[in-house]
């Protein structure tokens, strides 16, 4: 593996993170790598993302959106058109923008606005609807409790991210990852 730091001339030795090298050896599949950035830049990242977004738990996911993306277009970065560092910037500013642009079109909606009894026992009789030996019942059972019921609740009932986090009275983004990572459990249990 390649070493990503050297240090600095002049009788004071500091660590430099050479972030172009740390992208192309993303680019290259190596996970160390991702790892080196992430804590080069996370701390930075993560104070930028709360600046623009103005909520602890939107910055967080947008920070690991962005490593995601990272780590997925890695080998998208061209050094002679700008810097690395700038590039990895310009992924999370452009991830915040569009959490901003979806957070103005979904709201929360209130809890004691959505009629919780009912949707209960629709989302139970789904669930214990799928025969047990099912693939999906065997991979939902490995779910925590919240996030399967996020899941059901957005697939047997058709609700929004907004309306399941009113529904359950939590905030909407933590709705979303839930969600997010729910689902890549269960391709991934599927699979």
């Amino acid at each position: 593996m390649a070493d990503f730091t050297g240090a600095s001339t002049g009788g004071v030795s500091t660590i430099v993170t050479d972030h172009a090298a740390l992208i192309s050896a993303c680019a290259a599949g190596e996970k160390q790598a991702l790892k080196t950035l992430m804590k080069a830049e996370g701390g930075r990242m993560l104070g930028v993302a709360r600046r623009m977004l103005r909520r602890s738990d939107l910055a967080e996911d947008a920070v690991q959106d962005a490593l995601v993306l990272v780590w997925r277009r890695a080998h998208q970065f061209d050094a002679s058109r700008g810097s690395a560092k700038g590039w990895l910037y310009t992924i999370l500013r452009n991830r915040c923008l569009t959490m901003l642009r979806q957070e103005d079109r979904e709201v929360a909606t209130e809890a004691d606005q959505i009629e919780a009894t009912s949707q209960e026992a629709v989302l139970t009789a789904a669930f214990d609807g799928l025969e047990t030996t099912t693939g999906l019942r065997q991979c939902l059972e490995r779910l925590d409790g919240a996030t399967r019921q996020a899941i059901l609740s957005s697939y047997v009932l058709g609700h929004s991210h907004g309306e399941i986090a009113g529904r359950l009275d939590a905030p909407l983004g933590t709705i979303k990852a839930r969600v997010r990572r729910g689902l890549l459990k269960l391709r991934e249990c599927l699979s």
